[in-house]
């Protein structure tokens, strides 16, 4: 009789443990995967900051939503969230993400699945492919994951090693997504066009205000307009390392840009860094008032007016190393504490 009592216990602790393996502690920065859901979420102190996922609905992976250390999302929830009084434009800027218009002359920046077919079928697809390491702690997590950027006739081209370190402080919640591009069996031309590399795109609230509309236009034609909209409670300001603010801020260099506003009463700032080894730094930014807040750092003809022209290359079997960081602050910061920022990312990033 005691036998079965003792294997009776010993399966209910193995079962216990079991179901405790991806429990979230209470404290510190946890990676947790789920890749039967194609995410990995992660949480600071028990609570969401954010999860990188990839769902079938989009073409790439992304980090969405992001947090603030508050809880407060500042990204826009459409098209994977729709929240009521936000755009709808431009449904492939989804969270935070990383792809190009031009790859050896195919768009893998305006790829979604709100695209007719016949469109969808000539533009690149990044897939996620493994989860190479998690790791979790007190102030600091960890995330590696490799992907491939597919040709429309389904053969790779680069595969991507990106590296996610998670980091959690009082009123501060930090990303850093490094990522290596390695060209496969051919050399792999990032074509200077304006839409990349490097992409968020923020809640109605941070924006900046603007009654007019406008239209863009693609590398390939397609235009976009993006409509004029209601500015009440749209409080955005984008301010650059070099002193550009507001809409000056598109198509300039600097080594770092600010978004400054509020959503309710809160205040908030998301910083992009830009590294110093980087490929063509300091970035050009490709930062709109609709909410867009890029850093491209290969448009260079189209951001100079054809004075400088870069076609970056990366020779088959060679890598090119990208380092960013977001910052995401529950406070209006200055330029300065930024600047602080910055220096910090250089000293911890190599």
């Amino acid at each position: 009789m005691p036998a079965p009592l003792t294997c009776l216990a010993a399966l209910a602790c193995i079962m216990m443990i079991a179901s405790n393996v991806h429990a979230a502690p209470d404290n510190g920065v946890t990676v947790v995967p789920n890749e039967a859901s194609h995410r990995v979420d992660v949480l600071v102190d028990g609570q969401p900051f954010t999860s990188y996922i990839w769902p079938d609905t989009l073409k790439k992976p992304v980090l969405f939503p992001l947090r603030t250390a508050s809880g407060t999302i500042v990204t826009r929830g459409y098209p994977l969230e729709p929240r009521p009084g936000e755009r709808t434009d431009h449904p492939h800027h989804a969270g935070f993400w990383f792809n190009y218009e031009n790859v050896n002359g195919v768009d893998f920046w305006n790829n979604s699945t709100a695209l007719p077919a016949e469109q969808q079928a000539k533009m690149g697809t990044i897939v996620h492919r493994r989860i190479i390491k998690t790791s979790s702690g007190a102030d600091q997590g960890e995330l590696e994951v490799e992907m491939d950027w597919m040709m429309p006739d389904g053969h790779p081209v680069l595969r991507e090693t990106a590296d996610f370190i998670f980091r959690a402080g009082p009123g501060l919640r930090i990303v850093d997504r490094i990522s290596t591009l390695t060209a496969l069996d051919e050399p792999v031309v990032f074509k200077d066009v304006k839409d990349g590399l490097l992409g968020l795109r923020v809640r109605r609230e941070l924006e900046q205000p603007s009654t007019d509309a406008v239209t863009y236009v693609d590398a390939s034609g397609r235009p976009t307009t993006v409509k004029a909209a209601d500015t009440n409670g749209v409080t955005g300001l984008y301010r650059s390392s070099e002193g550009r603010t507001g809409d000056a801020v598109w198509s300039a260099r600097g080594r770092w840009t600010m978004l400054t506003g509020k959503v309710e009463q809160e205040d908030i700032t998301l910083v992009i860094l830009d590294h110093p080894k980087n490929p063509g730094f300091p970035t050009y930014w490709h930062a709109r008032g609709y909410g867009l807040f890029a850093a491209n750092p290969l448009g260079q003809a189209v951001f100079s007016n054809g004075k400088e022209i870069l076609n970056f290359t990366i020779p088959p079997k060679t890598s090119a190393t990208f380092r960013y960081r977001l910052c995401i602050l529950d406070a209006a910061a200055t330029p300065d504490q930024v600047e602080a920022q910055y220096r910090r990312f250089v000293d911890e990033v190599k």
